[in-house]
């Protein structure tokens, strides 16, 4: 039965790995339990500058940034444009405004692009859980299926038995 269910996992993985790799995998897979709390994890492993990119993330991708941003912008044109017309701080063209929103941009891009490439590789840790759950189940519902073959070929002796024992009574 051990045999058999190597094979299968063999065969599954059907990749170029070491011997020692595979049989790693194998263990893996047919003794101990696979899965894996991916979020506890990561969040175990998070450095601060992980946490602050986290927090930025969520704050800029926010509708509230958004709406206060924007009225933000509209109340420095605003005030640039119309109240202090004359003696404006960032008289229109708005350089300074310009200036503002480019160095924004400049560093919030690689901090989402940060936060975006960890929740990648969280990504990527479930999709191998899941891989190696599903594989794992893949075996048991094989082994459970050759048990249940089993059961049903001892029945089948135990209804030829009985029956042959019947016949025997009835002669």
């Amino acid at each position: 039965m051990e045999k058999k269910k190597k094979e299968i996992v063999r065969m599954l993985l059907n990749q170029n790995l070491d011997e020692k790799d595979e049989e790693e995998i194998i263990d893996l897979l047919l003794n101990n339990p696979i899965t894996v709390d991916v979020d506890k994890e990561n969040d175990a492993k998070m450095t601060f500058g992980d946490k602050v990119a986290d927090k930025l993330s969520a704050v800029a991708g926010s509708w509230t940034f958004i709406i206060g941003f924007t009225c933000f912008l509209l109340f420095w044109i605003i005030l640039n444009g119309v109240i202090l017309a004359e003696n404006a701080i960032d008289p229109y063209p708005f350089i300074l405004l310009n200036l503002l929103l480019s160095c924004l941009a400049a560093l919030q891009a690689p901090v989402i692009m940060m936060s975006q490439n960890r929740e990648a590789k969280k990504d990527t840790i479930r999709n191998k859980n899941d891989y190696h759950t599903d594989l794992k189940s893949e075996l048991i519902l094989e082994q459970l299926y050759d048990r249940l073959e089993k059961v049903i070929q001892n029945q089948g002796r135990i209804l030829a038995e009985l029956k042959k024992i019947d016949d025997d009574k009835n002669k």
